[in-house]
This record gives C-alpha cells, sequence and structure tokens, in this order.
C-alpha cells in the first residue's frame, strides 16, 4: 500500500547480540543430540518395564528414587526440546530449521508418550496412600510437585484418552501455533520502500516522525487484514480444540485450566480483574487524554499511543549502553542479581538482534536447570527496549536462582514468574529517573506509565477478549469481522474515548502470541505488576534486609504457593485491597504528570 505523507527514513537497525545455543548443542544434526534420543529412547522404555502398574505396592523411598529418575528423563528430553525451539525462534522462515523443529517434537512425543503413565498412576493413589509414602525423605523432597501434579486429579480422564490426547498434540494444537509462528515471521510490511518484520513495522510506532508512524500502522492494517482469514481459521480451531477438552475434563470455566496451573484460586484472578476493569477510567483513559493534550489534539489516533512526547529527545541507546544501564540498576539493588545478570552478556545467552525471519517479540526461555537460560528480544535502541532488556534478564535471573530446585519443581507459575521481570523493569526506571532532568523525567515518567497501562489495562482488556471469544465460539465458528467487532468492543472499553480506533484496528487481535501459544496467560502480566508495584512500595518504606528475602523468595521457584511467599513481605493478593494498591502506584505516576503538564 501507499505510504502516507513523505515519510523519514527508517532509522538503521543497533547492533545486538546473537546467541550461541552449542551449550545445549553444536547443531541440528549433531552426534551428541542424535545419541541424547537414542537414550532417551532405551530410559523411557526401560523407566515403563520397571514402574508401570506398580506404584501403589512401592514404599515411598522406592517411589521417591523412581520420581528421581523420572526427573531425569525429563530433564534430557527438556534439553532437545529447548534446542529444537531455540533453534526455530531464532530463523522460523526457514524451511530446513522448521522440518527439525516439527520432527525433534515428533520423536520427543513419542518418547514421552512411554513415560506417560507415571503421572497418571500416581494421580490414582488415594490421599492417605500419598501420604505414608511422603513418611520417606526421598520422596517427601518432591512434595510441591506432587501437591501441584494432583491438583488435577479431578480433572484427568482414563489412560488410554490422556496418551490419545498426548500423542495427537503434535499433529493438532502444535501444528496449528507452528502455522501462526512461522506466518508471522514470514509476513513483510511495506513501509518507506523496505519491506519489514512484524517486529521491525510495531517498532516504528514509537518513532518521533508521525507521518512514519501513521505509514507503520497502516501497513500493519493491511497485511493483517489480508491474512484474518487464516488467523481466523488457526483462533477458532484451537478454540474449539480447548472446549473440547475443557468439555471433557469438566473444567467449569474456559480460563479454569489456566488459574489451576498457576495454582492461584479463580477468586483471586476474579478480583483483580475487576479491579483493573474498575480503574480503566482513572488510568488509561484519564492517561490519554493528557497525552492528547500535550499532541494538541481532542483524540490521539491508534498510531501515536505509544507515540514519544513532542519535546522528547530522539535518543537511540547503543547495545553497550544498555547493558551498563540494566546491570547497574540491578547492582544497586543487590550486587549477587547483577553478577548472575551480566553471565548472559558475557557468555553469548542473549539474541537481540532484529532480524526478518525471527521470532517477533521477547522472551526469556528456562531451558534445564543443567543448562542456563537463553533470551530472545528484538531490540532497536530505544527506551523501551531497554526496559523490555531489563525484563528479560530479570525473568532469566530467575530461572537461574529457582535451577537447583531440579526439573520438576524450577518453573514458577506465570503469575509469579513475571515477579522478577517486573521488578528488574521497576529497577532501571527508578536509576534513570533519578538521572534525570526535569525534561528527561517527564517523558521516562510517561514512558513507564504507558509501558504499565500496557501490561495491566491492556493485558486485562486482552483477557476480556479471550473470555468473550471462548464464550461465544461455543456456539459455533465465528467469522474474522465479528472476531474484530469483540477486539474493538474491549479495545474502546479499556482505552477510553481520548484515542480514535480507526475501522481499520479491527484485525490487530491477529498478531498476539500468546491467544495462540497459552490462552488466558495474559492476566499474569497484570497480576505481576501490581504485585510488584506492592513489592516495591515495601522495599521503598524498608530497603534493609529486603533483597535477601526477595532473592529467597526467587529461589523457590515452583515449590511454595502464592500466599507463602509474599508472606515474608506482609503482602496477600487474596486481601481484596491489594490490588488496589497496586493500581495507586500508576495512578500516581499520572498524578505526578498532571503536575508537570
Amino acid at each position: 500500500m501507499s505510504n502516507v505523507g513523505a515519510a523519514t527514513s527508517i532509522p538503521a537497525a543497533v547492533t545486538a547480540p546473537r546467541w550461541n545455543l552449542s551449550d545445549l548443542y553444536s547443531s541440528p544434526d549433531s552426534a551428541a543430540l542424535e545419541s541424547d534420543l537414542a537414550a532417551a529412547a532405551k530410559e523411557a522404555e526401560a523407566f515403563q518395564i520397571r514402574y508401570q502398574g506398580k506404584l501403589a505396592a512401592m514404599p515411598g523411598a522406592a517411589l521417591g528414587k523412581a520420581v528421581a529418575e523420572y526427573e531425569r528423563l525429563e530433564e534430557r528430553l527438556g534439553r532437545i526440546g529447548s534446542f529444537a525451539e531455540l533453534t526455530h525462534a531464532g530463523c522460523m522462515d526457514d524451511p530446513e530449521i522448521g522440518r527439525f523443529f516439527q520432527t525433534t517434537q515428533e520423536k520427543i512425543n513419542a518418547i514421552s508418550t512411554r513415560t506417560l503413565f507415571f503421572t497418571l498412576e500416581l494421580n490414582r493413589l488415594d490421599d492417605e496412600a500419598i501420604e505414608n509414602k511422603l513418611k520417606a525423605k526421598e520422596l517427601a523432597h518432591y512434595q510441591p510437585w506432587l501437591r501441584d501434579l494432583r491438583a488435577f486429579r479431578p480433572h484427568q480422564l482414563s489412560d488410554d484418552l490422556e496418551k490419545l490426547l498426548h500423542e495427537k498434540q503434535v499433529a493438532g494444537r502444535a501444528a496449528w501455533v507452528r502455522l501462526f509462528d512461522e506466518t508471522i515471521a514470514s509476513l513483510r510490511f511495506p513501509v518507506d520502500g523496505r519491506a519489514l518484520s512484524s517486529a521491525e513495522a510495531l517498532h516504528l510506532l514509537s518513532e518521533h516522525d508521525p507521518r512514519l508512524r501513521r505509514a507503520a500502522a497502516q501497513s500493519l492494517s493491511a497485511v493483517f487484514g489480508a491474512n484474518t482469514r487464516l488467523f481466523s481459521l488457526v483462533t477458532n480451531t484451537l478454540a474449539k480444540e480447548k472446549e473440547i477438552e475443557d468439555r471433557w475434563r469438566a473444567y467449569r470455566r474456559p480460563v479454569s485450566s489456566r488459574n489451576l496451573a498457576n495454582r492461584v484460586e479463580d477468586e483471586v484472578v476474579d478480583a483483580l480483574v475487576a479491579a483493573v476493569r474498575q480503574s480503566f477510567p482513572r488510568l488509561s483513559h484519564r492517561y490519554y487524554r493528557l497525552k492528547a493534550r500535550w499532541f494538541g489534539v481532542d483524540r490521539l489516533d491508534y498510531w501515536d499511543r505509544n507515540a514519544p512526547l513532542p519535546e522528547s529527545d530522539n535518543l537511540v541507546i547503543e547495545w553497550p549502553s544498555a547493558r551498563e544501564t540494566v546491570l547497574s540498576a540491578y547492582s544497586r539493588f543487590s550486587p549477587e542479581l547483577a553478577s548472575i545478570g551480566a553471565r548472559f552478556f558475557d557468555s553469548d545467552w542473549i539474541d537481540a538482534e532484529a532480524r526478518p525471519g525471527k521470532a517477533p517479540g521477547a522472551f526469556a526461555h528456562p531451558t534445564v536447570p543443567s543448562a542456563h537460560p537463553y533470551l530472545l528480544l528484538n531490540y532497536q535502541g530505544k527506551t523501551r527496549d531497554v526496559m523490555t532488556l531489563a525484563h528479560e534478564l530479570g525473568h532469566g535471573v530467575h530461572q537461574i536462582l529457582a535451577a537447583p530446585q531440579g526439573q520438576l519443581m524450577a518453573d514458577t507459575p506465570l503469575t509469579l514468574a513475571e515477579t522478577a521481570s517486573v521488578f528488574g523493569e521497576m529497577l532501571t526506571f527508578q536509576a534513570l529517573l533519578a538521572k534525570a532532568d526535569a525534561k528527561r523525567r517527564k517523558a521516562l515518567l510517561a514512558g513507564k506509565v504507558e509501558d504499565m497501562i500496557n501490561t495491566v489495562v491492556r493485558q486485562i482488556a486482552f483477557f476480556e477478549f479471550e473470555r468473550r471469544l471462548h464464550d461465544e465460539r461455543r456456539a459455533g465458528e465465528m467469522t474474522a469481522e465479528r472476531i474484530g467487532e469483540i477486539w474493538m468492543a474491549v479495545q474502546n472499553e479499556s482505552l477510553g474515548p481520548a484515542l480514535n480506533l480507526h475501522d481499520e484496528y479491527k484485525v490487530w487481535w491477529t498478531y498476539i502470541p500468546h491467544f495462540i501459544h497459552s490462552p488466558f496467560y495474559v492476566y499474569a502480566y497484570a497480576f505481576g505488576d501490581c504485585l510488584v508495584n506492592s513489592l516495591y512500595a515495601v522495599y521503598r518504606r524498608q530497603p534493609e534486609g529486603f533483597a535477601p528475602k526477595y532473592l529467597d523468595m526467587l529461589r523457590a521457584g515452583g515449590t511454595r504457593r502464592h500466599k507463602e511467599l509474599l508472606a515474608p513481605f506482609g503482602l496477600d493478593a487474596s486481601d481484596p485491597s491489594f490490588w488496589a494498591r497496586g493500581l495507586a502506584v500508576i495512578e500516581g505516576f499520572i498524578d505526578e504528570l498532571e503536575t508537570l503538564d
């Protein structure tokens, strides 16, 4: 499509590193990878012969040793799977890499089918039998894992059905997810004479030149719009697949399985969603009215929602400076935190280069405890990119601290997994703010408020979009037009009347990966942001002794629930006022911005 006006040139790419995956395997065809696959297949077969049908009669000590053996096998498969996922994420448009990724998934699936009996059989043991076996120290070590595994007992199907669903995964949900990922990675968006990836085009929405922002937005709308038929098919299919499985497993609501996996009660999530939705007028509606006034208009066009302030500088932050900014902020809080973070830069554990074919967005992949996490970003030199680096590095440090819990218990529920990442952002933001002059302070505050609105308001709007979509899908397939109507309704409700969401914006639901990868994941961002706001307030009031308690919380991994983890800080997410305190922090930043207006 043609650009509107004569947009200025797209800024040159910032030099950023690529990761080195050789700590996992040297290449997709490495002998070590093939050897590990063969060994895992042999071990899984022996494991099945040794233990299937025998768990009920085993004493606790022997069962504990069996769980340890299962954990070692899971870790071997996890290393192989992580390498395949990361290789694919770095180059999604290469058909050979796509073939390697799919083939590896299929091999892992076939191997893990042999061990599937183990968790199913553990869940068939009654509570009294498990309690007796837990008296043995060998099994007691795994009590948190057993607790979380057995939470799914009411939703477990027969062994044959569980095996069928497990085997079909690679040709069902996983295949649709791969189609989505590779489609998004292959799309190109024409702007200013260049064909950009989605990450590059979306980045232009925070450029200074309004003509460039508009051209990028309209290109994104046009390309998303041209592909809505495919994206609506993927969305409809996965929503129906989820509805069928939820019905068989007797989940009460579409979100129930996510809440159970997150080890958080339905009423806690309901309270969060209600509190954020009630805050829309005080937060997003109010802020965008303020921003529209700064831009001299009654209503902002949607492509100006994340635009830098008119008077802000057009600073490009090179990668070494971003590293120094984040690690310095971490170090002022905890030298240990910064020391762990530095390893990611020094050891090539980060892929930050924005390039065609690479997965858009950002993530931290924990891989397995015997290795280390890897970070993926699309770094392009904005302050927001520095905040993304601080966020993902927080995840990575958290994953390293939790790794000693082992393969089965290092993983943290999504609601708590966002704690270290958002806390890392807050540390970095406060460090930048402390050094800023009045002009820079206003720009930083505005950027922070926008990031918090994106993390809290926007993610709860995404949650509401998913809720309405999954509820309505039960009545039959939805057209792309109808999905767009739901999207526009929740966006207008959440962002408010000061934003002009043109009709073309109705297709922007298509590119959100969380809807496809992990239904209802999105509320975890709001959970984490509000939690960290409260946590940071505790730190500011009483910094003495806070850092060791904070690091202990991260080291716990998945062994403790949110009530246990927050108790040392005097916080309780089940308290109705908890969310209000977190949201008040955002409101306070907007209050300050109004004084600077």
